[in-house]
């Protein structure tokens, strides 16, 4: 049953939640700063909190074609997410209707399968993957860290997806039969709709995992150009000197696409990761 709280209560429950809000945004905002500050101003004792001078370099000596171009980098991770979503989301929704709704040996099997490859650390991963890319000669191509990304993302979507077509009821498959559907345009016209909060999901996690990766990106590719935005960060980190102002440039623009999609998406993913927790 519902509560209602004492205006004390709630009082003190906002004001804490607000600190709590604060104390996590607080490195957000503290990276945006440092992006607009000159390298003095960064290192200065008390450091500031605002910029005493706006400095804009940063992101303006990116927008030139070179090895340190910011937006060249964003448009690599832009087109490796979007790819690696896409392979996640046509392999996975019929992988896990077919696990969900059919009985077959092995089924089990499959199933740990895909949880045991959630278990493996990247690091074990990047061996074989790159001496499978360099015979297939995709290295130094983004097919290489796409389906390199990929591999991880198809085991959480089928993972997720399977609870959300094996909660399904069956009769909803036979009402479809009697209406004239066969086994595919059931498929498509009941099954993915119900299941598309759980789809949403999906893609955006395999988005994310992509765009975030950092391994993949600077093992399987060599050409800077060609990196995706998260290694693109390492070309500020010197041996004897960090270049802070283009460095936190760099993690700000990274940074806006997973606060988009979180500020825009959460009513998909919230409901999308609660609708599939239970079965029946």
């Amino acid at each position: 049953m519902e509560r209602t709280l004492s205006p004390r209560k709630n009082f003190i429950y906002n004001l804490f939640a607000i600190l709590l809000l604060c104390v996590l945004l607080f490195p957000l905002y503290w990276i945006l700063v440092t992006s607009l500050k000159t390298e003095q101003e960064i290192f200065m004792i008390p450091p500031t909190l605002w910029p005493q001078v706006l400095n804009t370099t940063s992101y303006k000596a990116q927008l030139n074609a070179g090895d340190f171009n910011m937006f060249q980098s964003f448009g690599n991770s832009l087109s490796i997410s979007l790819s690696c979503m896409l392979i996640c989301v046509l392999l996975a929704v019929p992988a896990s209707y077919g696990i969900s709704r059919y009985r077959f040996k092995g089924k089990k099997g499959i199933v740990l399968c895909f949880l045991v490859t959630q278990m493996l650390p990247v690091s074990v991963l990047l061996t074989p993957m790159f001496m499978m890319f360099r015979d297939a000669k995709l290295l130094g191509t983004h097919m290489a860290p796409i389906l390199a990304d990929a591999t991880i993302g198809i085991p959480f979507s089928i993972l997720i997806l399977k609870n959300y077509f094996s909660s399904i009821p069956a009769e909803l498959e036979d009402a479809a039969w009697i209406d004239g559907c066969n086994r595919f345009t059931s498929f498509i016209r009941i099954f993915i709709p119900i299941a598309f909060p759980g789809i949403i999901v999906c893609a955006i996690f395999s988005f994310l995992y992509a765009w975030g990766d950092l391994a993949y990106g600077m093992t399987f590719i060599q050409d800077q150009t060609m990196r995706p935005i998260t290694a693109g960060i390492f070309n500020f980190l010197g041996q004897y000197g960090t270049k802070w102002s283009y460095l936190t440039a760099f993690a700000v623009v990274t940074i806006i696409p997973v606060a988009l999609i979180f500020l825009f998406m959460q009513k998909y993913i919230i409901s999308g990761l609660t609708s599939g927790a239970v079965k029946g």
